[in-house]
């Protein structure tokens, strides 16, 4: 029987802490001129010393990214970039974001949502309260994410959905992003020929990006995000990470993105790769 993973220490770390900061403040969870908790209630929060925020912070003022009013008072610096105006006489994009929970899919999307104007479809944000809702309905916990009822019934309804919200958008000449983990979807050949299909029908073009984490990189964005649906996973977090294949790869072409501590903020690998497809 797994055990219960041990408290963690986020904070341990002022690179940690900075790096999930940046991402917050880039995918904009903190927008411009709002004001961060302080010290303490950030140290609270990570569950650290007020030091090592204090470090953190530092990296991040002398990164622009945060202004410090007075020794209680931080705030964001990020006033956004002007997004490019797109004549949509080219073909649209679907960008599928996937990857393992925690890994960072929804602040990847955000960035380049940002970035590029396009509307951004998240699954938990798209369908999460009538899954829930369903999922009562059925006589489960709204939590579920591992039973075969939540698995054969109401995931197939929720990709699904996605995919609709998608294609409505493309058909209107708008591209478009979606978030979800796509780990059945991108491993299975008949689901990625359909995908291929839609793109095409629609005259788009189909991008792929898998993004990668490490295993105390996953853990700290679930902890942090607080969600029922990763109670599980948390619960029996060695058993769950024996299912994580970090060498997983799409059947369709992909660009990788890595969210470990050690890689490149979120923004810069995402600035790099549009540029590479001629989008920025």
């Amino acid at each position: 029987m797994s055990q219960a993973p041990e408290r963690l220490t986020r904070g341990t770390s002022a690179e940690s802490i900075a790096r999930h900061l940046r991402t917050e403040i880039e995918s904009g969870t903190y927008r411009h001129e709002q004001q961060l908790p302080s010290t303490r209630a950030l140290a609270a929060e990570w569950e650290t010393s007020v030091a090592t925020v204090t470090r953190a912070m530092q990296q991040l003022t002398a990164e622009g990214l945060v202004i410090s009013r007075d020794r209680s008072s931080r705030v964001v610096n990020y006033p956004g970039e002007e997004r490019r105006v797109r004549q949509e006489t080219e073909a649209p994009t679907i960008l599928v974001i996937g990857g393992y929970a925690g890994s960072g899919k929804t602040e990847l999307g955000r960035i380049i949502a940002r970035l590029t104007g396009w509307p951004l479809f998240d699954k938990d944000s798209a369908t999460r309260p009538v899954v829930e809702m369903a999922l009562v309905e059925l006589g489960s916990a709204p939590s579920d994410r591992e039973s075969d009822l939540y698995l054969s019934k109401v995931r197939p309804a929720e990709y699904e959905a996605l995919r609709t919200l998608t294609a409505e958008n493309v058909a209107c000449g708008n591209s478009a992003i979606m978030t979800a983990p796509f780990i059945r979807e991108l491993r299975d050949e008949a689901w990625t020929r359909h995908m291929a299909a839609d793109a095409e029908a629609l005259g788009a073009t189909l991008r792929v990006i898998w993004i990668r984490a490490d295993a105390d990189t996953m853990q700290t964005y679930i902890r942090r995000r607080g969600a029922a649906r990763d109670t599980h996973k948390l619960a029996h977090w060695d058993d769950y990470l024996q299912g994580v294949d970090q060498d997983f790869t799409p059947t369709l072409p992909y660009a990788v993105i890595d969210n470990s501590l050690s890689s490149p903020p979120l923004q810069e690998q995402a600035r790099e790769l549009l540029t590479t497809w001629a989008v920025l």
